[in-house]
């Protein structure tokens, strides 16, 4: 990213974190290829930018499901944010309020649903459903109750990749209170077999849960983790208010296309019927333009909001997401182009580099 704060950002959050923590947050699954070339893969596109038009003023904000944002940016879910501070994901909401852009809130955070809203951020779930059902429901309803806007349903994960660990597990250098502080008490800890049990994964994940969400509680169905048109067209069917396109961050199936690769192919499929989302390298304005130009509605960003959150805290938040704000905001301008929501495709071409 060109803005001065990101500047070797991965490496100062690297001096502040544990090893275990910043080796979790960083890797990928398997042999690390997919999460490795994701950043590399939005520079195989090239812009043809339009001149002679007034840009004296550009329009950066935009709409996700009903409510207007100040940028086509937003704040991925992640988990550990309390190992990159104290106060964890209410301290990465207030950087987050602070730009007016939505922050998505993992199902796994270490701060409640109700101490992360008071700060006024604009929050969706993010959620795994279990195989037990009635495992995830009371906290989908906490969410829904503390003000949650939408329901990010994850749906690559009825597994959990398998990453390469270092010296030492993670989970090793991690405290109990930091993880999974939403979910009702089940009797025992994380280590607990049943408490486990309860919360494996669904292998079973399909359409009807997608519509088993937008009936249950009532609010906008998100469908992350999509890479394939025709599971786009199955989620909008099934009643995603948009799918989001991503490959987790590399930390599901090794050798997954490249989310600025398999974006255009899903938009063509299903763009004139939902929104479509996208994250997964997004590290500079011309990656945000590249996106919007393939027909994305927003970027998300994982890792270097949890970078800036462990280096800075809020401030960190506030910095990097102000600098790719304006990082756009110049390059929409150079692009021609008056207005971010209003990107044309005819912006990029794929140069297969």
């Amino acid at each position: 990213m060109s803005g001065r704060y990101a500047d070797g950002l991965a490496e100062r959050a690297r001096a502040r974190l544990s090893p275990e923590v910043y080796h979790y947050v960083a890797c990928g699954a398997g042999d690390g290829l997919s999460a490795s070339e994701a950043e590399q893969s939005w520079r195989s596109w090239r812009f043809r930018p339009r001149v002679l038009r007034d840009v004296t003023y550009v329009e950066l904000a935009t709409e996700l499901l009903g409510t207007t944002y100040a940028a086509p940016i937003g704040v991925a879910p992640t988990t550990l944010h309390r190992a990159a501070h104290p106060d964890g994901e209410v301290e990465t909401a207030r950087g987050v309020a602070r730009c007016g852009v939505p922050m998505v809130v993992s199902s796994n955070a270490g701060s409640t649903f109700e101490d992360i809203a008071a700060t006024g951020v604009p929050w969706w779930l993010q959620i795994y459903l279990t195989s037990e059902r009635s495992v995830s429901e009371p906290v989908v309803a906490r969410a829904v109750a503390a003000g949650a806007r939408a329901l990010v349903l994850t749906a690559d994960t009825p597994v959990v990749g398998t990453k390469r660990e270092g010296e030492r597990s993670v989970w090793s250098a991690v405290e109990p209170g930091w993880l999974r502080v939403n979910f009702p008490d089940q009797g025992g800890g994380p280590d607990d077999p049943a408490v486990r049990a309860a919360a494996e994964k669904a292998t079973d994940l399909g359409p009807q849960d997608v519509a088993w969400l937008a009936a249950r509680f009532g609010l906008p169905v998100v469908v992350k983790g999509v890479l394939h048109p025709e599971d786009a067209r199955r989620c909008v069917d099934a009643g995603a208010a948009a799918v989001w396109v991503s490959h987790h961050g590399g930390r599901q199936l090794d050798r997954a296309m490249a989310p600025a690769h398999a974006l255009a192919a899903v938009v063509e499929e299903v763009g004139d019927d939902a929104e479509v989302y996208v994250d997964g390298g997004v590290r500079s304005g011309l990656d945000v333009l590249t996106a919007l130009a393939l027909g994305a509605r927003a970027v998300f960003l994982g890792r270097p909001v949890l970078w800036a959150l462990a280096d800075g805290g809020a401030a960190g938040v506030v910095s990097l997401l102000g600098e790719l704000t304006s990082d756009l905001e110049e390059c929409v301008r150079l692009a021609g182009e008056p207005s971010a929501a209003s990107v044309p495709r005819e912006l990029v071409v794929n140069t297969g580099s």
